[in-house]
């Protein structure tokens, strides 16, 4: 039996492109956004990839992606399950700021502390600690048990939350995984043991 789960990290939104900290804010995708999810779901249909369950964020950016992906499959109306537990990381009180206002007014230094820390957040808001304390139980309780009935899991989400994810899944570190870059409308395959391990990985932007 083939257990198949595959990350996505939506397309390019509206905040992406003017370089603001977006977290649970709702922007749309742009027009590049739109494209990478097409091409997400064409990277996925010429594998030959179909799914039996989808799960996604709350946040439209991310439901909008998937959605497109599943135009391209030719699975619109596929069973998805939408859950805060995998939205965007909380950015508190930088959300809505542009990433190079905040390096003026709180520092270089700090900004980089914030942002690539594991578990100091910047005010108000979570760090990517704290993401994983909300996405990992929610993977476990919800998502794995799927992929290990054998039911093809598709995930459209966030850069944060699926680095919460993709740590649990690899095994890696925390320094290893803030360093740990995911594109825009780009899948990841992963192929999964009865246990949950990874048997093998596949990045599509490679």
């Amino acid at each position: 039996m083939e257990r198949l789960l595959v990350l996505v990290r939506h397309g390019q939104s509206e905040w992406n492109l003017k370089n603001l900290f977006t977290g649970w804010k709702d922007p749309g995708l742009t027009e590049q956004g739109v494209t990478e999810a097409h091409k997400a779901g064409q990277q996925l249909r010429d594998l030959k990839l179909t799914f039996d369950i989808a799960f996604t964020s709350v946040l439209s950016r991310a439901q909008r992606t998937l959605d497109i992906m599943l135009e391209e499959l030719g699975q619109t109306g596929l069973e998805t399950l939408k859950d805060q537990a995998l939205n965007e990381r909380d950015y508190g009180d930088l959300t809505g700021m542009n990433k190079d206002q905040a390096r003026e007014e709180f520092g270089e230094e700090q900004v980089h502390i914030w942002r690539r820390s594991y578990d100091v957040p910047p005010p108000g808001g979570e760090s990517l600690k704290m993401t994983a304390e909300r996405v990992l139980p929610y993977y476990k309780s919800e998502i794995l048990p799927r992929v290990l009935e054998g039911k093809r899991t598709l995930v459209s989400a966030h850069g944060n939350s699926l680095r919460s994810l993709i740590m649990e899944l690899e095994n890696l570190s925390p320094e290893e995984i803030l360093k740990r870059e995911l594109g825009t409308g780009t899948p990841i395959v992963y192929r999964i043991d009865e246990n949950g391990g990874v048997l093998s990985v596949q990045d599509l932007a490679d």
